[in-house]
């Protein structure tokens, strides 16, 4: 049987460590979204649904958080569609209609171009089959050493490979 560009593939939530302290995704932040992600065909893809104390007015899921929602399920867009980690240089979000809480929304993300170590993703935020929120989401694709130094630590060997070596720094 060949294999479709719709078929799911879930990505490793330990890709960057059991430990490490990511709001969106990491796995054991107990004030975190401990966001999950899939690749399926040329998206990367999450579910979040937002809950009290999570709201900008009453009852709308918080358009900060929104944009949170976006940069992550594109950051993840980097791991799952090229293997790499970046660092966001630019987001524009548009907000489209209220996103409430209690209801799971949809984060989609997309390549939308790549020039030199300049990767920009495409994401909406849907739910019930309705955008609420779109952005457009630039990284910055740095070497090892450049993250490092950008850091001002030492990677973590588990990191490594999401840098890749001959690439242009950031």
């Amino acid at each position: 049987m060949s294999e479709t560009t719709s078929e799911r593939v879930e990505l490793d939530p330990l890709t960057f460590g059991p430990d490490q302290q990511c709001f969106g995704c990491g796995p054991n932040n107990p004030r975190g979204m401990r966001l999950h992600f899939a690749r399926e065909g040329d998206s990367v893809t999450t579910t979040f649904t937002p809950t009290t104390g999570l709201d900008g007015p009453p009852g709308i899921f918080h358009g900060g958080l929104q944009a949170t929602l976006c940069d992550e399920v594109a950051g993840w867009g980097l791991v799952g569609l090229l293997g790499r980690m970046g660092f966001t240089t630019s987001m524009n979000v548009r907000y489209m209609r209220p996103m409430r809480l209690g209801i799971p929304v949809e984060a989609r993300a997309k390549i939308a171009s790549q020039e030199g170590p300049i990767v920009s993703l495409r994401v909406t935020l849907s739910q019930e089959g309705k955008v609420g929120c779109t952005a457009r989401v630039s990284y910055a694709l740095p070497t090892a050493e450049a993250a490092e130094h950008t850091m001002q630590q030492p990677l973590d060997p588990a990191w490594r490979h999401l840098f890749a070596e001959g690439d242009q720094e950031a």
